[in-house]
């Protein structure tokens, strides 16, 4: 699913919303949960999961076209773990 299929579906269920509104609240959502990552903040969505930043240290990568070794910057990278209901739904299991 998209954001643009996300915002309709959510407009579709809420016929007393405008879609400009529900559009609104989904990017309103979206902007938060990334401005929390990046002052290094985690995300708790209770039943659904958390998001988090993982650093990953500078390492000699390759490049798989010639083999040359390159140096690969360090970086924080955007780390998602599903929630327990989540898990348990998506492997049929009533939760």
């Amino acid at each position: 699913m998209i954001r643009s299929e996300l915002i309709q579906r959510l407009a579709d269920e809420n016929p007393h919303l405008y879609q400009r509104d529900v559009e609104r609240i989904v990017n309103a959502i979206f902007e938060e949960i990334t401005e929390a990552l990046a002052s290094g903040n985690r995300v708790e969505l209770r039943g659904f999961g958390a998001f988090s930043v993982k650093k990953r240290d500078a390492r000699i990568g390759r490049n798989p076209r010639t083999g040359e070794s390159v140096d690969v910057d360090e970086k924080h990278v955007p780390f998602f773990k599903a929630g327990k209901l989540l898990r348990d739904r998506l492997n049929g299991l009533d939760g």
